[in-house]
């Protein structure tokens, strides 16, 4: 995908948004709001979304936006309005990674309104550092497949950026239909890991659409955690792992070559070749065996340094929502939710190694969005020096003022009820790198998933990020 095909894209969401019919509600139980949405039945469609509250009083609403009516492609989304000043606050679109990996990991692990508990009997316990206390948020199955997402035939799963930003922004469109309450309010483009795709493009796809949009959404700027963004810039580990010693030298030998390889693929243009050899050596999706990361390190986990393996934990939500009694809640009717699909991660295996630097790079030269770039400390996978790299070689026009004169801060939280009167009371939670549009945060003590591992952090971050305050 290349920024020259824009004009080609435009046309055809234009002619998607305008031409599309209502379409049948032929689903399983499950809630298609699209047909109401275009017969103008906006407050039949917002009663029939309501979610019955799972825990206490939330508000929140779900269901399907019909996004390929040929192909029978729905994406399902989960909206919380935020619990206080909903009318003015921030409105954010979260999207997870994967490819394929469900965004109510960020509902239950990160930063929704409540988590699972396990030793309550699996019931829900309200998250003290939600950033639905402040925001918004929307979370939306993406792309098509993951999650409660579906689609009728193979051809309707995303291949490419191209597909996803089409899907999300027809998606966008219609949400803003079914809520025109908050077209107005600021709106962010937000996600994690492999949403370091998804992000740019999708915030790109409403910068080129907006002007001549019907339903115009208020885009300010767009956040990436540990997102990969641009692989050829990005996934070096062989200098990495040799610092932490985690491996010796005749390994740090073995991973350069591999860090070569993978770099040597990408260049030539043989993407799928390119992931294949980093499943080998890292990813460890499809591979079958042991990786090279594991045979080295002994470790099975690589989104925190501190963590061998994954978390028990991490998994409580999954058994949740398939309840009946929640499924029936969240109007999904029979359909069974995939955390991480590998057939949505399969189509997009020739994506995964491209670049769209040039999209995040183009949203920075509009010059009117702001970015933020956070990087968990202790992540692996996405580490902090790969981020700042990728950064650093982004071509835009504000480019060598952030190389050569960015300046960089310590940024400190105050974790007290009430007000810290000097840098002694309050806690370093990171450190920031800004010039312009442009921040590269890294948070202290965090790993893939800064949410989890550093709550308050987190949501003095995206507060921060949103009142457009420096760190």
């Amino acid at each position: 995908m290349r920024l020259d095909t824009a004009s080609a894209w435009l046309l055809w969401l234009s002619s998607f948004i305008c031409s599309y019919s209502a379409a049948v509600d032929v689903g399983d139980g499950d809630l298609l709001l699209t047909p109401l949405i275009r017969a103008g039945r906006i407050d039949e469609a917002r009663a029939a979304c309501n979610v019955t509250p799972l825990k206490g009083t939330i508000e929140s609403y779900s269901g399907y936006l019909t996004v390929d009516e040929a192909h029978g492609s729905n994406m399902f989304f989960w909206f919380f309005p935020a619990a206080s000043s909903k009318a003015d606050a921030p409105v954010l679109l979260w999207l997870q990674g994967g490819p394929g990996a469900s965004s109510l990991l960020g509902v239950f692990n990160l930063n929704g309104p409540f988590s699972v508990c396990k030793f309550c009997g699996d019931e829900l316990k309200l998250r003290d550092n939600a950033w639905t206390a402040t925001h918004s948020m929307l979370y939306v199955d993406n792309p098509v497949g993951t999650g409660f997402s579906y689609t009728g035939d193979d051809s309707g799963y995303s291949t490419d950026e191209m597909d996803v930003a089409r899907n999300l922004y027809v998606t966008l469109v219609q949400f803003f239909e079914l809520f025109p309450e908050y077209q107005h309010n600021d709106f962010y483009v937000t996600g994690e890991s492999f949403a370091g795709h998804y992000v740019p493009v999708v915030s790109y796809a409403i910068h080129q659409n907006n002007p001549a949009a019907k339903v115009k959404i208020n885009l300010k700027g767009l956040a990436i955690g540990n997102g990969l963004v641009d692989p050829l810039n990005q996934l070096f580990y062989s200098e990495y792992l040799y610092q932490h010693g985690f491996i010796d030298e005749n390994g740090k030998h073995k991973i350069e070559q591999i860090d070569n390889v993978i770099h040597a693929q990408i260049l030539d243009g043989d993407y799928e070749g390119a992931f294949r050899t980093y499943d080998e050596m890292l990813n460890g999706i499809f591979y079958p065996y042991p990786t090279l990361f594991q045979n080295l390190t002994g470790m099975q986990h690589y989104y925190n340094l501190r963590l061998d393996r994954k978390p028990p934990s991490d998994n409580d939500w999954m058994q949740f929502v398939e309840k009946p009694s929640v499924r029936a809640a969240l109007h999904v009717g029979q359909r069974r939710m995939i955390y991480l699909n590998k057939v949505v991660y399969q189509h997009m295996l020739g994506d995964v190694m491209r670049s769209v630097a040039p999209w995040l790079a183009a949203i920075l030269d509009a010059g009117r969005y702001r970015v933020l770039l956070y990087s968990g400390q202790l992540d692996i996978k996405l580490h902090h020096r790969g981020t700042m790299h990728m950064a650093q070689s982004l071509e835009w026009s504000g480019a060598e003022r952030f190389r050569s004169e960015s300046s960089r801060t310590i940024w400190r939280v105050c974790e007290k009820k009430i007000r810290c009167d000097n840098e002694n009371e309050t806690t370093v939670a990171g450190y920031a790198t800004a010039s312009g549009p442009l921040t590269v945060l890294l948070v202290r003590d965090a790993g893939h998933m800064v949410p989890a591992d550093q709550p308050v952090w987190a949501l003095e971050l995206i507060n921060r990020f949103t009142a457009d305050k420096t760190f």
